[in-house]
């Protein structure tokens, strides 16, 4: 049995297509979703076309259903991590293989600290999901599910490739974690814009601000040793010098960026109008946490994660892209 813990988007919609795959799946998370589930069943669509259907999940707002669990996949809010590790902890059998499919760069290691007996293992989702209410959960954005490789893991490999979200898995997703925050800086951006992700991406001044926030992660990750993997197709080091370029010229350059639903936001901006907590301290934040570390500053994430709190508490979030490019602490 696969338990998802923490079943928000992410959660439903992974665990939502091995359910309509055959696998046995329980969901743990909020009573507002748990009910919504219920009451509607879940559907699983993406912008390729797929829509698979799971008539009665079994969703649960107890942790007790995951003490038979074979497999766990944590998607809670990154902040939640600790707490899910505690809660988890006298409820899993030793050696369960535990993934955080989460974002962020030190989730797996918080599972470790908090689950000593069980199988910690990294993993990340590549792709945007929205919830689009009544059951519907829709990928919105290219990309799949990425996991270190793990013994663990071998007994549930088909079970993902039955649900067409088969495993690709990495000796060390450390590399392939630090390409996926290259492009999830854009998280704050896109939350303080208040537009779809096409929309704020297609205009250049919120791009100029994205191209300023990844080279400061750039030159964090080299301080700190970490070389980013190819995200997108695209070698994170170009990913700024693509961004800066003019509207017309990044349409053509960079299609694959913008092969997004025409109403995919970030999930930063699904947690400012929902009311919830943000996890800009886990992305703008890790990487002002990485670079002082090493000595050294990242004004324009401090400055991204300042506004994105400001938000949080009633603040803007309705930036212009000249506004916001005009807000960074850096200029050209």
């Amino acid at each position: 049995m696969i338990c998802v813990y923490g079943a928000g988007s992410v959660g439903c919609y992974v665990g939502g297509r091995l359910a309509a795959a055959g696998a046995d799946v329980v969901f743990v998370g909020r009573e507002r979703i748990a009910a919504e589930v219920r009451a509607h069943g879940l559907r699983l669509t993406d912008l390729d076309g797929a829509d698979a259907r799971v008539e009665e999940p079994r969703y649960e707002t107890d942790l007790a259903a995951a003490a038979d669990a074979d497999l766990v996949l944590v998607t809670v809010k990154s902040a939640a991590t600790a707490e899910a590790a505690a809660r988890l902890a006298p409820r899993l059998r030793p050696g369960t293989p535990v993934v955080s499919l989460q974002n962020g760069l030190r989730n797996t290691e918080v599972l470790r600290q908090g689950l000593p007996a069980a199988a910690a293992i990294p993993g990340m989702v590549a792709c945007n999901v929205v919830h689009r209410g009544e059951g519907r959960f829709h990928r919105a954005t290219a990309g799949g599910l990425e996991v270190q490789a793990h013994p663990a893991l071998d007994a549930h490999l088909a079970a993902f490739d039955r649900a067409g979200l088969p495993l690709a898995l990495h000796d060390d997703l450390r590399g392939v974690q630090a390409g996926k925050l290259v492009l999830n800086l854009n998280n704050a951006v896109n939350a303080l814009s208040g537009l779809p992700l096409r929309t704020e991406l297609s205009q250049r001044a919120y791009r100029r601000v994205l191209a300023r926030a990844q080279r400061e992660a750039l030159a964090a990750f080299k301080a700190a040793g970490i070389i980013p993997a190819r995200t997108a197709g695209a070698d994170p080091r170009l990913i700024p010098v693509v961004l800066g370029l003019p509207d017309a010229l990044f349409a053509r350059v960079a299609a694959r960026m913008l092969a997004v639903d025409p109403h995919a936001r970030s999930s930063t901006r699904d947690d400012l109008e929902s009311g919830r907590p943000t996890e800009v301290d886990h992305l703008n934040g890790e990487v002002v946490a990485l670079a002082a570390e090493h000595g050294t500053r990242a004004p324009v994430n401090e400055r991204l994660t300042a506004l994105v709190h400001e938000a949080e508490a009633g603040g803007r979030r309705d930036w212009s892209g000249p506004e916001l490019l005009a807000a960074m602490v850096r200029p050209d």
